[in-house]
């Protein structure tokens, strides 16, 4: 390891001990949406189902690599001159970091009801209760007192010593969902604009995150605030679709900003469905004093798929020569005309 490489080693993971108790997260925040706000849970389709990966800091250090899966439904999506939809969502993730493998494991439960304003406007709210579990290997790891003053030896103790290799915690969370979706989304048209904003507020029971029981140390409440929607260009085939995403968490603050240009490839049959919806998108976002992302999609029927890139533009450049890390997603979504109901908002 360069000079340069293990100086930013050091910057990295003197940062890492200051934001050890964040959350995780990915740069295709809208397609991870019970991370984003526990009321997105059938606030869009019937029933949504995805998998989300993301590996970062491979080339400064030990990858962070996180692995995700959520599913959402609506519960009373056939019931007709109904007043609002009721829903139940499942979300699932992994995320190991370091040498150390500190990993932690999360399992959420959510319940949403959206309230059908009219026929274009629904109002939603959500909430989660959920379990985690962290654990950590320590003797996997490097540190300080095993260097001998010229070089690392691995046979000097390590002098850690941890009350708990493995610990668990109950976790609950709630937010607020505003869907808006109007217009046509014929080529000839496309007219449509659709649009989500919400506010989310996680951990509000501050559970303990502590492998030495030290009862300072917390899983902080994070907030979160997005808006994103689509907007279609009138007598085109394309359409914008922005969105806009702050997280704060204690002292750490993500924010993340950009839009999609989507292609319409293929607009489908609207009668007969024999000819499947095709489309193809570009996007360009920028984290705040991080990073500039690069992403694209495709998405073929009720089927799709993302990629994003992470280009580092922070102080770890220098070592980590741009390489943030990179994400993928897979996904489901049912579109609300192939199950009887109204027109779907995304």
């Amino acid at each position: 390891m360069n000079l340069k490489k293990s100086i930013a080693l050091i910057v990295f993971l003197t940062l890492g001990t200051n934001t050890m108790a964040q959350d995780v997260h990915f740069s295709q925040m809208e397609y991870s949406p019970l991370t984003l706000n526990p009321a997105l849970a059938g606030a869009n389709s019937p029933l949504q189902v995805i998998v989300n990966y993301r590996s970062q800091w491979r080339s400064v250090a030990s990858p962070y690599n996180t692995i995700a899966t959520s599913i959402d439904a609506r519960l009373n999506e056939k019931k007709r001159m109904k007043k609002g939809i009721f829903a139940m969502g499942m979300s699932l993730y992994q995320d190991q970091a370091g040498d150390n493998r500190l990993k932690t494991n999360n399992v959420n439960l959510n319940l949403a009801y959206h309230l059908i304003l009219d026929r274009n406007n629904t109002l939603g709210l959500g909430i989660y209760t959920g379990f985690g579990q962290r654990t950590i290997s320590a003797g996997s790891g490097t540190w300080g007192s095993q260097y001998n003053g010229l070089s690392y030896d691995p046979n000097l103790a390590s002098n850690e010593t941890f009350n708990n290799a493995s610990f668990s915690f109950l976790d609950a969370g709630a937010g607020v969902v505003y869907t808006y979706n109007d217009g046509s989304g014929y080529m000839t048209q496309n007219s449509n604009r659709s649009f989500n904003a919400g506010v989310a507020f996680f951990h509000v029971n501050n559970p303990s995150y502590s492998f030495i029981e030290n009862e300072s140390e917390k899983l902080y409440m994070r907030w979160s605030v997005f808006v994103n929607g689509k907007i279609g260009l009138a007598n085109s085939n394309g359409t914008l679709v922005p969105g806009i995403y702050f997280n704060r968490q204690k002292t750490s603050t993500e924010f993340l900003y950009g839009t999609y240009y989507r292609f319409t490839i293929n607009e489908g049959s609207k009668v007969t469905g024999r000819i499947k919806p095709f489309f193809f998108s570009l996007g360009l976002f920028h984290r705040w004093n991080d990073a500039v992302v690069a992403k694209t999609m495709l998405e073929w029927s009720d089927f799709s798929t993302g990629f994003a890139y992470d280009i580092n533009i922070s102080r770890l450049s220098s070592a980590s020569r741009a390489r943030g890390g990179f994400e993928v997603f897979l996904r489901y979504n049912m579109s609300s005309s192939s199950n009887g109901s109204r027109a779907k908002i995304r």
